[in-house]
This record gives C-alpha cells, structure tokens and sequence, in this order.
C-alpha cells in the first residue's frame, strides 16, 4: 500500500500543471555518478600550472572506459576550457577549488551562441553540447578567477564605448542541447563574464548553490548568475546569488526578425523558488535578449538589498512577448519592486521598416513584504509594447515613491496593495560600482 502523503496538485500560471519532475530535489552523491576519476592520480596538481590538456585527457579517458565522474581533490587546480563527453560528470570535493585561467588564450574560439545570437566567441571554462544525464556537483568551488579581466574591461570602457563581447572574456560554465542535468551544491564564483549560460537545454535544476561574483572594490561586470536561453522546465532551488549584474535572466534572442530564427525560441515552465539574493540588477529578468517567455514562477525568496524585483527589459528592435509571469512571497529590500521600460542597448532594426509590437500579459505579483525606493517604476509606450492583465495582490510595501497609476496598465487587478511611505533606504546601491 501507498502511505506517502498525496501532495497537492500546484499549477503553473496558465493552469497547466507543475510536473512531478521538479519535486525531486534529492542532491546527488558522489558514488552514484560512476568509476571516479582523480584528478592527482592522473599527474594533475595543485601547483600553480595551468592544466588543461591533462584534465582534458582524463575527461576523455572516462569517456572512452564507459563514463564515470571527474574528481577535483582538496586544493586548488588550473585549468582553461574543458569539454564534458557523454557520461562524464563532475564532483569538486569539500576543499578543492577547480580554478580558470586568466589568459584568454587557454580558451578557445568556436561558434557559440551569446547575446542572443550565434557567432564566433570564446568558450566556457565547463562546456557541454548534447548531454543527456550531466550532473555537475560537490561541496567545493569553481572558480572563474576574473580580476584580472574585469579590471581591463573597466579600463577599456573609459576609454571607448566597446560592446561586452569586446572584453574578450569566457562564460564559467555554458551548456547547450543537454538534457536531465544538475548542478548542485557548488559555489560558482568569480566569472570573467556570465556565471552559468544554458541554451536549448530542458530539465534542469539547480539545487543548493551558491553564485557569486563581487560588486566591488573592482566590480565584475556582465556575471549574470543564471542565464536561461530558449529552455524549458528549469528549477532554481534553495540557491544563493550576489552577482553585479541580474540574477535570473530570461533570454532567447534579439532583432527585429528575432521570433522568426530557428536558433531563437521560448523560455517555458522555469521554477525559481526558496532562493536568498543579495545584490543584482535583477532578481527575475526578462530581456535584454528575450523574445517569449511562458509559465514562470517566482516564489518563497529573500532579498537582501537588490536592485530589482521584476525586471521586464523591452526592446524596441525586438518581438517580444511575456506572459503568465508569477511572482509571490517575497520579502527583503530591493530598489524597485516592479520594472518596465524600453531598453535600448545594442539597438539594431537592420532592414525591418516598422517597429515591432510586443506583449507583457497575466503579470502576477502577489503576497510580497518589501522594502522599496520605487514600488511601479513603469514607463509605458503603446507604439512599442502592450501591458495587460496585471494583478497587484495582497502586497505590503514600503517605500519612499509609490507612482502607481492603472492608466499605465490596459487591465490591473488592484486589491488588498498597502504602500506606506518610507524614507528608509533599501540598501546602498548607489555606491556601487558599474549600478545601471
């Protein structure tokens, strides 16, 4: 007989039900991923050399013998790209750091996708294309070691108006076309440039984590912690952020024929819940390549001095279209709880001749307690995009402007919203460096 307690049926904004699949939060074990592999018993050690060819050649040893786990011991280890095979995985121990290089040189060029496009660029200190069962775990850190980089990009900045591609800086980890992965339990840290990037991936989860990358004193720009690009069913769970750019991005791809393009898509079904976030621009983002994003759930987090609760980034070159967005049960300070505004970075309209219309529809934000500068910093503008069907709901908010106004809205449910005044700041962003 069954005696396991039937756990409610939980629903996704527009009614389709939350599988199963994303209650399965067990953190994996190190003798469930394989025949280990370690790294000291390969020659590899901690030692200050840079190791890339020996670590590589351990991945497809394990590769060649059935599969099993790369093992990185207590210490600290070098390495530039590494390329994960079919039934190889890995496991960073308690007291090992895996640790990048800081010459751009041991990463290499390929055709990757990144900014919303697929082009020639640097690829990722972890790399995976086309897995199916990649889990990525442990106690231990991965490492971007990304000083070195972000001061160069700061200085290359003051002296010229240069694209983030420009920096020349690789991603700490990019997977693509995987599926059933997990990366749990790791501390992700100082990226050169976005912390983790999956693309065309679904069924992912990260559990346990810890992301970061340091607004100061030398501010790491560009470290989004998640970038989720044209992926579905993704969760976010229990995970720790404090990077200096967003958090959690949506992204899919940019342009004015953009919802057209085959590498372009959807985000659908993404999860991110009992989360801690300390600073970012954004806690849940959409844009600034983004071209649908369906069923997203935010719930069950804490802030602790954010930039930006809800960020939906619209961009004039670009068909966009949000819909069935839920944010709930939030609590701490962040600077602006509710963001919408034209975002024109990079703007292109190539040879498109009128300016495409796009959609952000069935927007919830309900049962927050937030302290705020701005509760609805909202700029609308018909000519580019649409605001529908919000619902503001069983909020409490403190904050020093409030600048609610349901004429910015086509459709606001407005009920049970307590915005008190307050000159308590939300936390001192302003001081931060590289702040947009």
């Amino acid at each position: 007989m069954h005696n396991e307690k039937e756990r409610p049926t939980e629903y996704f904004p527009d009614g389709t039900p939350i599988d199963d699949w994303f209650y399965d939060i067990g953190m994996p074990e190190l003798e469930e991923l394989g025949r280990p592999y370690v790294l000291t018993e390969y020659g590899i050690w901690d030692d200050g050399k840079v190791y890339t060819k020996e670590i590589q050649k351990v991945i497809d040893l394990a590769a060649e013998e059935g599969g099993g786990v790369l093992v990185v011991p207590p210490g600290t280890y070098l390495t530039g790209a590494l390329y994960f095979k079919q039934g190889v995985n890995l496991y960073v121990s308690a007291g090992a750091t895996l640790k990048g290089s800081d010459d751009i040189s041991d990463y290499d060029l390929a055709e990757t996708r990144i900014e919303g496009e697929t082009c020639l660029y640097f690829t990722a200190l972890i790399n995976a294309d086309g897995l199916n069962g990649f889990t990525m775990c442990g106690p231990g850190t991965i490492d971007g070691n990304g000083l070195k980089t972000w001061k160069a990009c700061w200085l290359r900045w003051k002296w010229s108006n240069g694209t983030n591609k420009d920096g020349q800086r690789p991603r700490l980890v990019y997977l693509s076309n995987c599926r059933n992965v997990r990366i749990a339990g790791l501390n992700l840290q100082n990226s050169h440039f976005w912390t983790t990037h999956i693309y065309k991936c679904d069924h992912v989860k990260y559990l346990n984590c810890h992301i970061y990358s340091p607004a100061g004193p030398v501010a790491a720009p560009s470290t989004d912690a998640i970038d989720i690009d044209v992926c579905t069913d993704v969760l976010v769970k229990g995970c720790y952020m404090e990077v200096n750019d967003d958090s959690v991005v949506l992204k899919g791809g940019k342009g004015p024929w953009a919802d057209s393009q085959p590498e372009n898509g959807s985000n659908e079904r993404i999860l991110v819940e009992d989360c801690v976030y300390g600073f970012c621009h954004g806690c849940l983002t959409c844009g600034s390549e983004s071209v649908h994003n369906r069923n997203i759930i935010m719930r069950r987090i804490q802030i602790k001095g954010a930039a930006r609760l809800l960020w939906l980034k619209m961009r004039p070159d670009t068909p966009q279209h949000y819909e069935y967005i839920t944010v709930e049960q939030i609590e701490g300070r962040v600077k602006e709880f509710l963001k919408i505004y034209p975002w024109t970075q990079y703007y292109d309209l190539k040879d498109r001749k009128d300016q495409p219309l796009s959609y952000a529809e069935h927007i919830t934000m309900k049962d927050c307690d937030c302290v705020c500068d701005t509760f609805f910093d909202v700029m609308p503008d018909e000519s580019q995009y649409l605001l529908s069907d919000f619902t503001l709901q069983d909020l409490r908010i403190r904050a020093r402007v409030d600048n609610f106004s349901e004429d910015k809205l086509r459709s606001v449910v407005y009920e049970n919203v307590q915005v008190e005044e307050s000159t308590e700041p939300a936390e001192s962003w302003h001081e931060v460096k590289g702040f947009q």
